[in-house]
């Protein structure tokens, strides 16, 4: 931690030192979860939070040893429970700024339920969802965002399962903050750690992961230096849809159907692309974008897909409760009891 003094005054200023733990991190060598615990080190420090203001709540999972390597609060919960912990955890005390670490086996499958009503509830929490595609934990099950045809020691003749898709499955729960990263680029990721640190409602980054030792080389399309560029594309606010090695790609939409066409082909030009806007008042090209992982030929969008403001759950909640409390008074354990009909038993 550095000290400066201003007129006198004594100001903190945290380094990512002061955001780590003194316990040994027990991950795989290799792991993905290293660089995803890096980057919110790194980034802690310009949440603008009081570190014993700051916790980490987690259920069961390798992501979920989270909590024990941050120096700030931590819960280590139950399998899937993690969304519904912090909720209770905002509740309790509305001052916290609360994040979730889980993969895709704890938040997506028992744990689906209580994710959706987070984001639909709107509940002031940061979700990182560690997507690995793979229960590792648990020595390499198929997980709920497995690929279809997936081989694994549950599904040895491959997964007959359709795959969920994290980010339509926030936007339509009701996520205000939807986005995507990968653990192989810290800047992006530290960018969107950042930017969801500093949203007021439910925000969600799908971290895509990788676990090299049961499902190594999940998204190597994705991460590999020959073949990144065409497999791609960041969003960036008030630019154009363009990836490709020589980013001579771009998409524009005809009707509801994005489709990818050479810029410099023809009458084509870059000024015919999409132009992405991450505060779109209207849902249907955040829907657009969530579903280009699930069409062949159109590159992963990371980045932030969508933001936007709306009441949340816990500030509506704490309103209501001062509301009642001016009106009626504080309430009693005698009130709460004999409010309504009682009867005696003999």
């Amino acid at each position: 931690m550095e000290t400066k003094t201003i007129e006198g005054i004594q100001e903190l200023k945290y380094t990512a030192k002061d955001f780590s733990s003194n316990i040994d991190v027990k991950w795989c060598p290799g792991c993905g979860d290293y660089s995803i615990l890096a980057q919110v080190q790194r980034t802690s420090p310009d949440f603008g939070e009081k570190l014993e203001n700051i916790v980490w709540v987690s259920g069961i999972g390798c992501s979920s040893r989270f909590p024990y390597y941050m120096s700030t609060y931590g819960f280590h919960g139950i399998h899937g429970r993690a969304a519904a912990l912090a909720t209770g955890v905002k509740l309790a005390n509305p001052k916290l700024q609360v994040w979730v670490a889980t993969g895709d086996g704890d938040m997506l499958s028992i744990g689906g339920n209580h994710f959706i009503h987070a984001c639909r509830k709107n509940i002031d929490i940061k979700i990182l969802l560690f997507n690995n595609r793979i229960y590792g934990l648990t020595k390499g099950q198929y997980s709920p965002t497995s690929e279809k045809g997936k081989v694994t020691k549950t599904t040895p003749y491959g997964s007959v399962d359709f795959p969920f898709n994290p980010l339509r499955l926030a936007a339509g729960s009701g996520a205000t903050f939807v986005a995507r990263s990968m653990d192989r680029d810290p800047k992006h990721l530290q960018e969107m750690i950042s930017r969801a640190a500093k949203h007021k409602g439910t925000a969600f980054i799908e971290v895509l992961q990788n676990c090299p030792i049961f499902n190594d080389g999940a998204y190597f399309q994705l991460t590999e230096k020959d073949t990144k560029p065409d497999n791609t594309i960041t969003l960036e606010h008030d630019k154009p849809l363009v990836f490709g090695t020589n980013k001579d790609k771009g998409i524009k939409l005809d009707g509801l159907t994005p489709v990818v066409f050479n810029i410099n082909e023809g009458s084509n030009s870059i000024n015919d692309c999409w132009v992405h806007d991450e505060f779109d008042e209207n849902p249907t090209r955040e829907f657009l974008l969530s579903r280009f992982t699930d069409m062949p030929g159109l590159p992963t969008p990371l980045g932030i897909l969508r933001q936007h403001l709306k009441p949340t759950y816990d500030a509506d909640y704490h309103e209501q409760v001062q509301k009642v409390k001016v009106e009626k008074g504080h309430g009693t354990y005698d009130k709460l009891m004999f409010a309504a009909s009682t009867w005696e038993v003999k």
